[in-house]
């Protein structure tokens, strides 16, 4: 007599089921969050794809534009990832030309870093583009919602952080 052992076929439906929604965790928020966040990166993204680049070419772009002459540990603060996930992202945008990288004035050791005339365009297109959905967004909440958003997001950032990010925010060097 054979024993036939047959493998179940999992259907989502017979998956584990999930968790029932706790009062304590906004899961709508968070959802919410994430499909803003895919949006609003998403429109920059189908820009950045035509160069080969990506989002942390995007990042570095920006920041670099937002602060000539910024540093490469400065930029690496900001950021806060390695040295060597930077190097890659920065040799590219060097080699086609939307950043350079210049020997620092005061300390020869240092590399300034300022985005080229084609960052700076490229750069500016990819903000022209998020700040259009931003300014979407707050113009269907409301002439005060931009105070309120900005408290929110700045809540989200972690407290050993928020110093820091506000110092950054509160103007280019």
């Amino acid at each position: 007599m054979s024993v036939t052992v047959s493998t179940p076929v999992l259907h989502p439906a017979s998956a584990a089921t999930p968790e029932a929604p706790r009062a304590d965790v906004p899961y709508e928020l968070i959802e919410l969050f994430f499909f803003a966040y895919r949006d609003f990166v998403g429109d920059p993204d189908r820009i950045l794809a035509d160069y080969n680049f990506g989002r942390a070419h995007h990042r570095v772009l920006h920041f670099v534009q937002r602060r000539p002459g910024l540093t490469i540990a400065e930029l690496l603060d900001i950021l806060q990832i390695t040295k060597q996930s930077l190097n890659r992202v920065l040799k590219e945008l060097v080699e086609t030309g939307f950043v350079e990288s210049r020997t620092g004035t005061q300390d020869k050791r240092q590399r300034n870093l300022y985005a080229t005339e084609a960052g700076r365009e490229l750069a500016v297109r990819l903000a022209q583009l998020q700040g259009k959905r931003i300014n979407g967004a707050l113009a269907q909440v409301g002439p005060e919602a931009g105070e309120i958003v900005a408290r929110y997001l700045a809540g989200l950032i972690d407290p050993s952080e928020r110093r820091k990010v506000q110092d950054l925010l509160a103007g280019p060097r």
